[in-house]
């Protein structure tokens, strides 16, 4: 169980957290890379990406530590949203389009302590939001005139952030203690998994049918650029392509909350799933034992996998469409 404790314990406990696990100060605990020695206890924020075609091209999301690609609804041939996962987020510049939440979106983002960057969402988040460590902040960002309807006008910005942190009260820097000193274990150096199972392409495409994603090895990078809707993904802001050192895939069941297509994933429990990096990949089993617990993955041994410093992409797969994954 999760305690709450002061801002001055949160710092303590994150830095002895950090030291335990050999992770010093100026590390982000996102990715394992480095990050200003001034922003090592600051909390992350989890912005709600709309990924419908008409939202594109987006901002800001090559900039992102750990991006969550998931079903918004069964509806809409299951047009999935992006949950944007960043550590230095008050250098962000225009950021989005932003859009609304959903009940899985706020049970990740707890597990990070991260506060939830949205626009509302169906009735069935208020539940979740009203719980104690739940934090997020709601609509009212920077509408940019694009040519585009309403709801695909409403970005977010760095400077915007702090200033909303500060109005509504929230702590910019951990309130709970976390559970250790990086979300994941990084392995000290790049490495390779040195299982023989070649992948250079992860097609999801007749997983999330309306997005068509795909993930594909770029052997000069060492790393999986991201692709929807035919195309490559690139940022509108400077063309960077939104590219992950790993990719977490998770076999994770549903249920559909009515006929109008919400669902919530049940990301507390285990499944089985797929650890990528580098060209290969190998079996995992993830686990996730709360709303706040961290999820935690394992390899086919029963040990916590290690991953490489970097970006993340995870996917969570329907497990109706599990089978329609295709890695080659």
């Amino acid at each position: 169980m999760r305690v709450k404790i002061t801002l001055a314990m949160a710092t303590s406990l994150l830095t002895a957290a950090l030291m335990s696990t050999t992770v010093y100060a100026g590390t982000n605990e996102l990715t394992g890379l480095e990050v200003s020695d001034a922003i090592a206890g600051q909390r992350p924020v989890a912005i709600m990406v709309d990924n419908e075609k008409k939202a594109l091209n987006h901002y800001g999301t090559a900039e992102a530590d750990i991006v969550y690609e998931m079903m918004n609804s069964t509806a809409n041939s299951r047009v999935t949203r992006l949950m944007c996962l960043y550590k230095d987020w008050a250098n962000l510049q225009q950021t989005g389009s932003i859009r609304s939440t959903r009940t899985t979106n706020v049970m990740l983002a707890d597990e990070y302590n991260a506060v939830l960057i949205h626009d509302g969402g169906p009735f069935y988040i208020n539940t979740y939001l009203a719980q104690p460590y739940a934090a997020h902040i709601s609509g009212g960002f920077t509408r940019v005139k694009n040519g585009k309807p309403r709801e695909f006008t409403e970005y977010v910005f760095g400077q915007e952030l702090v200033n909303r942190f500060a109005k509504s009260g929230i702590s910019s820097n951990y309130t709970v203690a976390p559970e250790r000193g990086t979300h994941f274990i990084f392995n000290a150096a790049d490495a390779d998994l040195g299982s023989g199972v070649v992948v250079n392409n992860i097609d999801m495409s007749n997983v999330f049918y309306h997005n068509k994603s795909k993930l594909c090895f770029n052997a000069a990078t060492r790393t999986y650029d991201y692709y929807e809707y035919g195309n490559i993904h690139t940022d509108a802001e400077d063309g960077q392509v939104l590219t992950f050192k790993n990719v977490i895939l998770q076999n994770t069941s549903f249920t559909q909350l009515d006929k109008n297509g919400y669902m919530t994933y049940n990301v507390i429990g285990t499944g089985v799933g797929y650890y990528i990096t580098n060209g290969q990949a190998i079996p995992i089993t993830w686990s996730k034992a709360s709303e706040t617990g961290m999820t935690h993955y394992f390899n086919a041994s029963g040990q916590e996998i290690s991953v490489n410093r970097g970006k993340t992409y995870i996917g969570l797969i329907p497990s109706d469409t599990w089978n329609n994954l295709v890695l080659n």
